[in-house]
This record gives structure tokens, sequence and C-alpha cells, in this order.
């Protein structure tokens, strides 16, 4: 599906495929509107889910609102804040409350709406290899903990159902470390460690490098996995495991060395009526003097096309 791309749903549909999507460890972001002033295509609690990627599933407004909620979901998603976002001119709305956005949009209907936005970042995903006690009580504690957790043996293991932002605890002590950590290290998950000694971390090392493993991934390779807590029972090295797993989310470590969140989409002003759009193909794009410039309508690039110096003496004025 392309960027942008809109899919009919209801407002209720929205939230059971929300759940679907936060279920999958997709990140997205909720819209819904709080509240509308008429000519208006939406209605008060229509909602709509945006993806990173700039999807759109739902109803969230026109030609006019969609695009400015899309780039504010996008940013949500990127930054993980919600916002209040009011679509319209700011004569329309008088005192903006305190944590509340402005967007101004240029629409001929004088429509005006509020919108919530939400987003909604995957919680990490933590594979465990191995059917030792320790395996079990490490899958346990990361459920408790709100992490989405699967507990595989070694014979079920496979690179294919482990992405990068991942973190992957072989813990198969014994049986079938090498074949294990083979499947893991082709997935190069963002976590990847080996409950083990340090003896034998650097034996199942150089099988891999003998075995041609990338020698950035071997490196990244924790054995033995968790906090160096001395001599302690399997349930304090699931406790060890995960408190460093946690340890490394709260620091930013933990996920894709290169983050699949989309970057905030580049911005401009449209100079005839001062709505910001984004600064790509999809808005008229029209250079001047070797200054690209882009507007949210037709109307308002026909209107630059004949007279840009005059819009542009009003924009420096702004």
């Amino acid at each position: 599906m392309r960027p942008g791309a809109e899919v009919s749903v209801t407002g209720w549909d929205a939230l059971e495929q929300a759940a679907e999507l936060a279920r999958r460890g997709e990140e997205f972001a909720l819209a819904t509107v709080v509240w509308r002033q008429g000519p208006s295509s939406s209605h008060q609690g229509s909602r709509a889910i945006v993806t990173g990627a700039g999807d759109v599933h739902g109803w969230i407004g026109g030609a006019c609102a969609e695009p400015a909620v899309v780039r504010e979901a996008q940013r949500a998603i990127a930054d993980g804040e919600p916002r209040l976002l009011l679509l319209g001119t700011p004569e329309q709305f008088g005192v903006v409350p305190p944590g509340m956005t402005v967007i101004p949009i240029s629409c001929q209907s004088e429509g005006a709406m509020e919108v919530y936005i939400e987003p909604v970042v995957s919680s990490p995903h933590l594979v465990v290899v191995g059917r030792s006690p320790m395996a079990h009580t490490l899958h346990e504690l990361a459920l408790a903990v709100g992490w989405r957790s699967d507990l595989v043996d070694v014979g079920d293991f496979a690179a294919d159902a482990v992405d990068a932002r991942a973190a992957v605890v072989i813990a198969t002590q014994g049986h079938g470390d090498e074949e294990a950590m083979e499947e893991a290290v082709r997935a190069a998950p963002a976590y990847l460690g080996l409950v083990a000694s340090h003896r034998r971390g650097d034996a199942v090392r150089g099988y891999l490098a003998d075995r041609g493993a990338p020698a950035d991934v071997l490196a990244r390779v924790r054995a033995p996995a968790g906090l160096d807590l001395g001599s302690t029972s399997h349930r304090e090295i699931a406790v060890a495991i995960l408190a460093e797993l946690v340890q490394l989310r709260a620091a930013g470590a933990l996920g894709p060395r290169h983050s699949g969140r989309p970057a905030p989409p580049a911005q401009a002003v449209d100079p005839v009526c001062g709505m910001t759009v984004a600064a790509d193909d999809t808005t008229r794009p029209f250079v001047y003097e070797g200054v690209t410039y882009h507007f949210c309508s037709a109307g308002c690039r026909g209107a630059f096309e004949k007279d840009p110096a005059a819009h542009l003496s009003k924009e420096a004025r702004c």
C-alpha cells in the first residue's frame, strides 16, 4: 500500500484493528475527532489509525484536515508523545489552552476540528530459546512486566521469527547451543544473549566465527547473559537477564541499530494561505527563482504563479 493510502473502516473497526496491530507489535497512532465545527466531513467520535508510513485506516477528515493529522501522527509515533490538535484558523479558536497545538488549515468550507492523537509504541519482544526451568522463568517474568515473550524449543527456533528489534536469549544450556546461536546470529537481533559461562561463550563464538558469522554480530553477543550477580539460582539468573534488558531499554539501547521509525516528514509553509503542508511531490511543488514552494491546493498554487512577488512580500511581513 502506498504511503497516504486510505482504507475505509468504521470507528469501531479502527479500535479492533488497533488492538490487532498492538498484539503484533506494530507501531501506529490512533486519531480521534473530539470536537468539530461544521461544515466538516468528519464527525465527533470519528477515528482513524495512522501508520508510520502514513497509511490511514478509517476516516478523520477531508483533504485539508487529513494531511495535517497524518503528519502530526507520524511525529507522535516518532517521539512517543500524544498531542491534541486544533485544526482551522486561529481566529476560530480564540484563546488556546496550554498543551494544545493549533494547525492552520485553509479550507474553503471554513470548518474546524479538534483531534486527539495517541501513539501506540510497541512493547519489547523477547524470544527465549530453551526448555530449562530458567527459560520458563524468564519467559514468565517478561510477560509479567508487559513485554511480548515467546518461549520456543531449539528445534522450533528459526531466524525468520525474529526481527531487528527483538531480544533473543539462548537458554538451551548445552542442548543445541551452537545450532540455536547460529539461527539467532542470522537474525541479527537488537540483543543476543547466551546463558553460559565465559569459557563456554568463547567456545560458541569461535565455532560461529569459523562458520562465517559476521564479526560485528558476534561482538555483541552477551555470554553470560544478564547482569553479573555471581553464583545464583536459575530464578535469579532469569531476574538478572531481565534486569539487563530493562536497563538497556531504559537507556535507548534496546532497539534496531537503525531505527525502524520513520523520520518526521519534511514540511513547508504555503506562501499563499500560510497552511503547513508536506514538502514532497504531493503538494504541487513550484520552483521560483531557484526555490521550491509547496501548496495546499491547486488554487493556492495558481494564485502564486500569477504573482509570486506579492505573496512572498506578504510572507516576509508576517
